[in-house]
């Protein structure tokens, strides 16, 4: 017996044929959702072929899911290729081993320790942006990638990966397609041989990692205390495996979030000239010409590129929809859940509730002044989750994406080609597609310095 409450809402006839045709149409379940919450509400079970989930949305159901009832819920279920991929990675495991790799991973991640990479973050992203030639186009989505990916291994592993990006693109790649939501879903034990060779690859590269670090530190007697993410889980005495499973676990998510953000940002910017131009006004005003890093003074005062990364996080937040199973029978919002039910927390829709966000689908970065957000409970915007499983990684994605974005728009100005063509797809995360297309100029001040070094050089 399920504790007492009242059955998810389905779909009527009249709003099953709408959920049908937005499907047709678009193609993206993200059209049926918010369908269903138009017509439905908030809370509501999905009725497809061996695809059942309950789905909820809203601040109430926010704290129920993450907080309060968070107990009593599992976080993956066995079947998920996610969870078959980071095995016990912190992203995946529950109880007392989830608390432990939280707590242990923690410190590399949190604000102070997280400043100190303001340099690389800066470096890295000179050097993808260093190779754009002036008034040629780029897609955003894979040069924010590109960066994403040099930041998060520089600064969390201290390893250069400008000469493995090559080789290891499309294991990446691949691997981030077999995470992606797909026919798995109603055919759990589907065989996937073709990720085989992937997984393979990644696991030599991060048990290759894992071994030449365990190699520098027992030559290197002096060196006392742990310095990077790697450093203090092997001073921590996991296994190989178990570094593996969190190593993955930090490259996979951490770097796929953050392209998504910052590709969303510029297209939204590419989409509101004139936000671009304010972004572009106050990086200069902010910013020191030389081209020197920012200081953790200079981030704090980008406040309208603050508010476009929050106002983008709203609109398209990476992480769209949490994924959990009721570990036992409950109740949630006077909704009966059976034990074993699939439950989507979606943030997407929560973000889009028209209780809090006045036209949510318009682009306001305004909503985010100070003076505005104190009207909105606090779990009406959960980029990053909330509760104790927020996400690990939210102040380094907050700073890195400031950094980059402010380096970028020092230096290029950007103008949108595809503007129509683009959707937002539910890949391993909530990205642009078929991906960001800019044509991308250098800005005058620039063009004189790189004239100089040319003319220096000859």
């Amino acid at each position: 017996m399920t504790e007492n409450g009242c059955p998810f809402p389905v779909a009527d006839g009249e709003t099953g044929l709408q959920v049908l045709k937005g499907l047709m149409k678009t193609r993206s379940l993200l059209t049926a959702l918010t369908i269903m919450q138009d017509n439905v509400g908030n809370a509501f079970q999905l009725n497809l072929p061996g695809f059942k989930p309950v789905i909820m949305a809203g601040p109430e159901a926010n704290r129920q899911i993450m907080i309060t009832e968070r107990h009593r819920f599992s976080w993956r279920s066995p079947s998920d290729p996610v969870t078959r991929l980071l095995r016990q990675g912190v992203l995946i495991v529950d109880g007392e081993l989830h608390d432990e790799l939280r707590s242990l991973m923690n410190p590399s991640l949190q604000r102070p320790n997280v400043l100190p990479h303001i340099g690389l973050m800066w470096r890295c992203t000179e050097q993808i942006a260093g190779a754009w030639k002036d008034g040629e186009t780029r897609d955003m989505l894979v040069e924010m990638r590109k960066i994403a990916l040099l930041i998060l291994i520089g600064s969390l592993f201290s390893i250069d990966f400008t000469a493995d990006m090559q080789r290891m693109w499309q294991p990446i790649m691949h691997l981030l397609a077999y995470i992606s939501p797909g026919l798995w879903i109603v055919w759990p034990g589907m065989p996937r041989p073709k990720y085989r060779g992937a997984i393979q690859e990644m696991d030599e590269f991060l048990y290759q990692m894992i071994r030449s670090r365990r190699e520098q530190i027992k030559g290197d007697r002096s060196a006392n205390t742990p310095g990077d993410l790697l450093d203090h889980l092997i001073a921590a005495g996991l296994s190989d495996d178990l570094i593996r499973d969190q190593l993955l676990t930090m490259l996979i998510a951490g770097h796929d979030t953050s392209t998504a953000l910052l590709a969303w940002v510029l297209f939204l910017l590419g989409s509101h000239p004139q936000w671009m131009a304010q972004v572009k006004q106050e990086v200069d005003a902010v910013l020191t010409s030389s081209g020197e890093p920012p200081t953790p003074e200079q981030l704090n005062q980008l406040h309208v590129t603050d508010q476009v990364i929050k106002e983008t996080l709203r609109i398209y937040p990476p992480i769209h929809v949490g994924n959990r199973f009721a570990l036992e029978d409950l109740n949630l919002q006077g909704y009966q859940v059976p034990a074993g039910t699939r439950v989507m927390d979606s943030i997407y829709l929560t973000h889009r509730d028209k209780k809090y966000w006045p036209e949510p689908e318009q682009f306001c970065p305004e909503r985010f002044e100070r003076s505005q957000e104190h009207d909105r409970p606090p779990l009406a915007y959960v980029p990053f989750g909330g509760g104790p499983r927020n996400c690990i990684g939210a102040a380094f994605a907050q700073i890195e994406s400031k950094v980059v974005l402010a380096r970028l728009f020092q230096c290029f100005d950007f103008q949108l080609l595809n503007e129509h063509e683009i959707y937002p797809h539910m890949g391993a995360t909530l990205e642009p597609r078929p991906g960001v297309q800019m044509r991308v100029q250098l800005r005058c001040l620039l063009k004189s310095t790189r004239n100089k070094q040319h003319t220096h050089e000859e």
